[in-house]
């Protein structure tokens, strides 16, 4: 853990903050790697993983961090899901997948076509 960061209690917590370590969950697992800007979504899950206190860089994110966290996402998401085509309705598992993945490491709302 590095040693910028404090610890805050869920309610303290506001997107664009950063992680300043991995977030585990109860079990171990990785839930979000270490430098992640955390959005409302990300935040409103944190309940279902019993996740009360998260560990924040003190300092804040500049923009042009939050671009290059924002495009390493993209990046790692066009890696993952680069043998499906996105614009292809062939394999709606996978688009479906894909969508929520997106939707969940880029920080976007849930809308009712979502739900």
């Amino acid at each position: 853990m590095t040693g910028n960061y404090h610890q805050l209690t869920l309610a303290e917590v506001r997107p664009g903050m950063v992680l300043s370590d991995e977030l585990l969950d109860v079990q171990g697992h990785v839930l979000l790697p270490q430098g992640t800007v955390l959005t409302e979504a990300m935040l409103a899950l944190m309940p279902r993983h019993g996740i009360e206190v998260l560990p924040v860089l003190k300092d804040e994110v500049t923009p042009a961090m939050a671009a290059a966290t924002l495009r390493h996402h993209e990046e790692r998401i066009a890696h993952l899901f680069r043998k499906n085509d996105a614009d292809s309705d062939s394999d709606w598992a996978t688009a479906t997948l894909r969508r929520f993945v997106t939707d969940f490491r880029l920080g976007v709302e849930e809308t009712p076509e979502h739900e």
